[in-house]
C-alpha cells in the first residue's frame, strides 16, 4: 500500500534513458498546480521536454527516487569551476512529507562534493514557498542575486558544502 512506504524504502540512484518518461511525469505533476503563476516559456522550462531532459541527462549528473521500480522524485546537478548547481528537483505530491527530498538532495550533494564543489547553487522562483522553506532548512541562503527567467525573478540560493 502506498502510505506505508517511508523513505528507508526509497532507492536514490543514477538515472537511466529508461527513467526518461518518468522524470518528465514527475517535473510535470511537482510543477503544474505552479503554472498560472509561471510565464509559458519559464514553464516550458521548468518542466523540461524530451529534447530539453535529453540534453539534460547528457550535461548534468541526475538522480532518481524510486520505489518499488517506480520514479517518485528527481534532482540533477552539474560541478563546474568548484560550484554546484542543481536543477530540477521534484517529488511527487503524494510521497510529500517523507523525507524523501532529503534524501535526494543529500545524495545529490553528496555526488557535487565528489566532483571537488565546495560551494552549491540552486534557482527557485517566487512562488515555490514550500520549496524556498526546504532548501532554507537545509542550509541555503539567498546569494541575493536575482535574474531574469522567461519573465519572472528566479532567485539564487547557495550553501558551502
Amino acid at each position: 500500500m502506498i502510505g506505508m512506504h517511508s523513505a528507508a524504502d526509497i532507492e536514490i540512484r543514477p538515472a537511466s534513458q529508461d527513467d526518461a518518461t518518468a522524470i518528465l511525469k514527475c517535473l510535470a505533476v511537482a510543477f503544474t498546480p505552479y503554472r498560472s503563476q509561471y510565464t509559458p516559456k519559464a514553464f516550458v522550462d521548468t518542466v523540461l521536454s524530451d529534447e530539453t531532459l535529453h540534453v539534460r541527462m547528457q550535461q548534468m549528473h541526475i538522480l532518481v527516487a524510486s520505489l518499488d521500480e517506480s520514479v517518485v522524485g528527481t534532482v540533477a546537478g552539474i560541478c563546474h569551476g568548484g560550484v554546484g548547481h542543481l536543477r530540477g528537483m521534484a517529488v511527487l505530491p503524494e510521497f510529500h512529507g517523507r523525507g524523501i527530498a532529503a534524501k535526494l538532495l543529500t545524495a545529490i550533494e553528496g555526488y557535487l562534493r565528489s566532483q571537488g564543489c565546495n560551494r552549491i547553487t540552486l534557482d527557485t522562483t517566487i512562488p515555490l514557498t514550500a520549496a524556498i522553506s526546504f532548501y532554507e532548512k537545509n542550509g541555503y541562503r539567498r546569494s541575493g542575486k536575482i535574474v531574469d527567467f522567461f519573465g519572472m525573478p528566479l532567485l539564487e540560493y547557495e550553501k558551502p558544502v
